[in-house]
């Protein structure tokens, strides 16, 4: 292909990455999104074949990934997607480490450098950028799955002087990162790289659990800016603007969900709250008193209400109950009953994660509704089933000063005249923190598996 041809698809590639995000940004046109990103990823790859050598090599790399790829979709569970999420964006990193180190090995290669000529100064400045990106990407990414799979608990892991060694590193790292700009050589590019993987472990570990869905979407962006970071020394406009598009959305979505949780973004770098999931929870000493129900007693309920709010969590997407809710829903609209779902911002491990579990379960989308436009229409719902969430309805971060969580903004299922609470037990959420709501008079209690529960009750309303 000729050099215009190229970047005529680029372009066209590029132009479908955009159109791919702004169908992703809403449930209705998510799948046409999902369309035109894999038709200009395929764009990309194809022109990118044409213009290299070692095709076969590529070819197998490509075939190879795929099928892992393809096992690796058939396999997983929705409750995993969090952590295959975080798996994925480590691999971004490593590849943008891998690719400048083979760039700096062999600039010619990669045209960017003529025979017998050093890297430009402005190569180095990216292959410096892009490097150290990629590598806390890389590190980060696998500690962040680590904690979201339960392997490495969800709890905070502080030490002291954190902080002061976190900042040593980072002045440590650029100084080295200056010195390979200056003088190109090995040493200092490597020293530069191994103190970025250890930093991307650092950085992410003090990290509490309730502050993972900004994590997720933080090395997302990470995950972006190290690919346009590459594209830049390898001169590849569509690295460059995919890349860019992926870290400046995934930078925009930070924002949004440190905005949903009322917490300064580098707040949450720098060691936020979370406790280890199921902990118990900590009444401060005083023994509450909390009452419960049966499956029967919460379709009694939900069956005679004139208003149903679903609130669901993570606990839902465990019991893999999204489909029993849907169809329980349908129960109660064929009754008259007017249902809707109520989705905080960072209900789940990733930003999002609710949204898909309901929309795999075939929910109506009209019925679901994000939390800005529902709160105020809690105070006249007759019934809230909060089924498998605990943070994101916890009244404390609107009446407790004292709470690690004060500020941030919740679904107020308090306002609600009934509430039930489907839980296996009166444990903490993922954050640790004990919740009012669970003590409130007007709330029932269900405990047991959530599958399990909603069974019930649609047995019962039947």
């Amino acid at each position: 292909m000729s050099a215009n041809s190229v970047a005529l698809a680029y372009l066209g590639a590029a132009i479908l990455f955009i159109l791919a995000l702004k169908g992703l940004s809403s449930p209705v046109s998510a799948r046409r999104g999902n369309v035109f990103g894999m038709v200009g990823m395929a764009i990309a790859v194809l022109t990118t074949l044409t213009i290299t050598h070692n095709v076969t090599y590529i070819l197998l790399a490509i075939a190879a990934g795929g099928v892992i790829g393809a096992v690796v979709a058939r396999r997983i569970q929705m409750t995993a997607m969090p952590e295959l999420v975080a798996a994925m964006h480590s691999l971004v990193g490593l590849a943008a480490v891998l690719i400048a180190m083979s760039a700096f090995n062999n600039p010619v290669a990669y045209g960017i450098a003529l025979p017998g000529e050093a890297l430009h100064f402005s190569n180095r400045i990216e292959l410096f950028i892009g490097t150290f990106v990629g590598a806390i990407t890389f590190t980060g990414s696998i500690i962040a799955f680590g904690k979201l799979s339960g392997k490495l608990g969800s709890k905070p892991l502080h030490f002291g002087g954190q902080h002061w060694v976190n900042l040593l590193l980072g002045v440590v790292m650029i100084g080295f990162g200056i010195a390979f700009c200056i003088t190109p050589s090995w040493t200092p590019f490597l020293i530069m790289t191994l103190i970025a993987l250890l930093l991307g472990v650092l950085l992410i570990m003090p990290i509490g659990g309730a502050d993972m869905p900004v994590v997720v979407s933080m090395l997302n962006s990470y995950s972006g800016w190290a690919a346009a970071g590459i594209g830049f020394t390898l001169n590849n406009n569509m690295l460059i603007i995919a890349g860019s598009l992926v870290g400046s959305s995934g930078a925009i979505l930070s924002y949004i969900m440190c905005k949903a949780m009322n917490r300064a973004f580098f707040n949450v770098i720098l060691g936020g709250f979370g406790g280890g999931e199921g902990a118990a929870a900590d009444t401060g000493g005083v023994q509450k008193t909390y009452r419960s129900g049966s499956a029967e007693d919460a379709a009694f309920m939900m069956g005679n209400a004139d208003s149903v709010i679903i609130v669901p969590g993570y606990g839902l997407a465990v019991a893999r109950a999204q489909h029993a809710i849907n169809e329980m829903s349908k129960m109660l609209t064929e009754k008259g009953v007017k249902v809707r779902y109520a989705i905080h911002p960072v209900a789940g491990r990733m930003p999002g994660h609710m949204n898909v579990l309901l929309a795999e379960a075939e929910v109506p989308y009209e019925q679901v509704v994000e939390m800005d436009e529902i709160n105020n229409e809690f105070a006249d719902t007759d019934v809230v089933l909060v089924i498998g969430a605990n943070d994101v309805v916890n009244p404390a971060a609107k009446t407790d000063p004292h709470s690690p969580i004060f500020g941030m903004p919740i679904l107020e299922a308090h306002k609600a005249r009934t509430i039930l609470v489907v839980k296996r037990s009166m444990a903490a959420g993922y954050a640790g923190l004990d919740n009012d709501l669970f003590y409130m008079d007007k709330t029932m209690m269900v405990f047991g598996d959530a599958r399990k529960v909603v069974d019930e009750i649609i047995k019962a309303i039947t």
